[in-house]
């Protein structure tokens, strides 16, 4: 498995227990969906391994409390702190209406209410406190913020994300 076919789920933060059991800290807001998988992918030096789940549950809030079928001590859960975890993108929940993913909407086109089209989403940059559409328009980066009052619509049939913004913040950037 490739991990531009997969989404990030979570890294390994702890071991739980001297039989091997770990903790997975969830990077999602519904943890309850997870707690029923049959396998991971986990991120090793040489690419994604798949680990089965004997046993998982959930931990306090964001936390899965894992037994992987061959990891039985400390030393082998020790290997693995740190880890990331990957799942297909075949396994992700499906969204609908203007939730969307923030991988499903690179190559959209943008339509902003007052500019028209406004260029292509090329990536979203998510290492900020509010995350940003990175839009593509003649040579020049356009970032907007990722709110439920600007983004107004997405339509996944035609790949497009139309937007609102503020007077103003379009014509920072043309």
């Amino acid at each position: 498995m490739r991990k531009e076919d997969c989404f990030y789920l979570g890294k390994i933060v702890s071991k739980h227990s001297y039989k091997g059991e770990v903790l997975i800290k969830l990077d999602t807001d519904q943890p309850e969906l997870y707690d029923t998988m049959e396998s991971v992918f986990v991120a090793l030096d040489h690419g994604l391994v798949p680990f089965f789940i004997e046993r998982a549950r959930l931990h306090k809030t964001a936390l899965l409390r894992v037994q992987f079928e061959d990891v039985r001590d400390e030393a082998t859960a020790d290997s693995l702190l740190g880890k990331e975890i990957f799942l297909p993108l075949s396994q992700l929940p499906k969204l609908s209406g203007n939730k969307f993913y923030f991988h499903e909407v690179i190559g959209f086109s943008v339509e902003d209410e007052n500019h028209g089209h406004i260029g292509e989403i090329t990536g979203v940059n998510d290492g900020t406190a509010q995350a940003l559409l990175e839009i593509s328009f003649n040579s020049k980066e356009i970032l907007i913020p990722i709110t439920d009052s600007m983004i107004t619509l997405v339509d996944r049939d035609n790949k497009v994300v139309k937007v609102s913004t503020p007077e103003g913040l379009i014509d920072l950037y043309l």
